[in-house]
């Protein structure tokens, strides 16, 4: 579910009142542990955590004028959802995740190519996601997206 929201905190305030909490505590944990030289903002609908175009001007895909994302927080109908690029891109990282997740979660992992889903909003594991929040610095990440995604 898109949002039109245009801020951060009008993204959070639209939110039904169970997801406010749950996608606070997540926009703190991203912004205290996301790699340096990311900006907040809303991207795609979503809370979103991309490169800027002052650090890569090339932008994003065949369209320059959005921003590179690189993770994305979205309170979806059933679940909350956070998109990792890194997941996606990153085979070494992906398998960490996975392997990791059970020792942090008492709920199967339900996750597609870059996006995790939390339907229990009691069991998100901050710790783990903080933990993949600093597995790729900003730089890795161009570097990552220009050799395998940007072709």
């Amino acid at each position: 579910m898109q949002s039109n929201s245009k801020t951060p905190k009008d993204y959070i305030e639209q939110l039904p009142e169970d997801r406010k909490e749950p996608i606070t505590a997540l926009d703190k944990l991203i912004k205290k542990h996301m790699p340096n030289g990311l900006e907040a903002g809303i991207q795609y609908g979503m809370l979103a955590y991309y490169v800027p175009r002052s650090v890569y001007p090339d932008g994003y895909h065949c369209k320059p004028f959005p921003p590179l994302p690189f993770i994305s927080l979205a309170s979806q109908k059933n679940f909350i959802a956070l998109y990792h690029m890194g997941l996606y891109a990153k085979k070494e990282l992906h398998d960490w995740f996975v392997n990791e997740y059970p020792k942090h979660s008492t709920h199967k992992l339900d996750m597609g190519k870059s996006c995790i889903r939390f339907k229990k909003m009691d069991d998100i594991p901050y710790d783990l996601i903080a933990q993949l929040l600093e597995k790729i610095s900003v730089q890795e990440w161009i570097d990552i997206y220009e050799s395998t995604i940007k072709k």
